[in-house]
């Protein structure tokens, strides 16, 4: 199978978002899960205003997808659904990175995956998810969620108040393993969360900190005072490094980023990253090419 073949089976085909209330009522809203798209790169394009180095990629926030459905309202960094950016299609084997707010007691019904690590971070509120292997849970801020789609699943996901917004991000990472057996994970990070670092979040080994996914990837999240430097020194030379601002503001090796402006960096193996304000910070390492 070559490349091309590979990355548009790992798009999954279509499926369709539905809207769902408490009461059980479903609403079609026609909202193409991913589009199946031409590949055209892996994004990891140079920043053109950037005047420190050649091997970055800045996406500010206001240029990023905006879909509002009512009932959702989704941000979409990278090509989704309805949004199709050719410049914006992935970066390495980051393929989705969606900001997510969910109307009280609406949701996502049923609909299925394949071939993706699907990774879930709750900002606010409470989501409630089910899926065909069985799981049901609850996840709420302060928890990290993770499916290996592999040979397929079907889930839903909705919100689980009557009188509150949920929001949060959901991520789509490319594996390195397809057609594996489904699996689903769930875990709080309350524990191993620390001042004014990076903490991980999920890596590639079941047995280390926070969740794990099919990729070489390490995710790790950060809560930083203001005018607190640190260091993040890469874990697997040849992986790229994506900042996506929660809150506040930040300086990644001189670039500028405000809330929720993401940020991509390849070929080095460090950077430093102040903070200039309070602020949190989500810091992606992926894999250039699959």
């Amino acid at each position: 199978m070559d490349r091309k073949d590979f990355l548009r089976k790992g798009l999954l085909g279509t499926g369709v978002f539905v809207s769902t209330a408490a009461l059980g009522h479903v609403l079609k809203n026609n909202i193409d899960e991913l589009m199946e798209l031409e590949i055209l790169g892996f994004n990891h394009l140079p920043n053109t205003n950037s005047k420190i180095m050649d091997n970055t990629v800045l996406h500010k926030a206001d240029t990023r997808g905006d879909a509002n459905h009512g009932w959702l309202h989704s941000r979409h960094t990278f090509s989704f659904a309805n949004y199709y950016n050719p410049e914006r299609m992935h970066f390495g084997v980051l393929r989705v990175l969606n900001d997510d707010k969910v109307a009280p007691a609406m949701g996502f019904g049923t609909h299925p995956h394949d071939n993706m690590e699907i990774v879930s971070i709750p900002l606010e509120g409470d989501l409630e998810h089910k899926d065909s292997m069985g799981n049901v849970s609850v996840i709420r801020e302060g928890d990290v969620q993770v499916m290996s789609a592999g040979t397929g699943i079907t889930h839903s996901e909705y919100n689980k108040n009557k009188d509150k917004d949920v929001r949060f991000l959901q991520i789509w990472v490319f594996p390195n393993k397809r057609n594996v057996t489904p699996r689903y994970s769930q875990i709080s990070i309350r524990d191993v969360e620390k001042a004014n670092e990076f903490y991980q979040v999920l890596s590639p080994d079941a047995n280390d900190q926070g969740v794990w996914a099919h990729q070489d990837a390490w995710f790790h999240l950060g809560k930083f005072d203001k005018d607190i430097t640190t260091t993040y020194n890469l874990k697997k030379t040849g992986n790229g490094m994506y900042f996506f601002v929660l809150d506040g503001e930040i300086e990644v090796e001189g670039q500028l980023l405000s809330k929720r402006d993401g940020f991509g960096i390849w070929d080095a193996n460090r950077v430093n990253v102040k903070s200039l304000t309070n602020s949190r910070v989500l810091l992606m390492e992926v894999p250039m090419a699959v």
